[in-house]
């Protein structure tokens, strides 16, 4: 199984290295899509964790244990081709990839397997053609 997913720490655990114990103790892959976590300070992080159901189900009872309230990534960036006027704002503010300029067309791709909803590409873009939606 693959899914992204928000975690929110407590000021009092963002020290503790819960990547490393996802890991290790529960045999998942992990990948940081967004972060921003300070010592003593609210975090957050989105996250996409693949491996067996029940590993998953396994480190969601353990993060909880510890405060790290966990819930689904319920929001998506999406792309109103209509809207879209190819001045490519979006492609380059875009951290991941996820909208490029296709050459020689010079035209706007979205990628959204590739969008880990940082919203930079909304405030980017003038025509406002992206949009976030829940």
């Amino acid at each position: 199984m693959k899914q992204k997913v928000v975690l929110y720490f407590h000021p009092n655990v963002t020290e503790q290295p819960f990547t490393y114990y996802l890991i290790k103790d529960h045999n998942l892959m992990v990948n940081i899509l967004k972060a921003d976590i300070n010592p003593r300070k609210e975090g957050r992080a989105v996250v996409e964790i693949s491996g067996k159901e029940e590993d998953f189900q396994s480190a969601l009872g353990f993060l909880q244990s510890r405060g790290v309230k966990v819930l689904p990534l319920e929001q998506e960036i999406v792309w109103v081709e209509e809207r879209c006027t190819h001045c490519g704002a979006c492609s380059v503010i875009c951290p991941t990839g996820a909208l490029i300029i296709e050459r020689p067309e010079m035209t706007v791709r979205f990628l959204n397997d590739k969008c880990v909803v940082c919203e930079h590409c909304i405030k980017a873009c003038p025509s406002r053609a992206m949009e976030a939606r829940y």
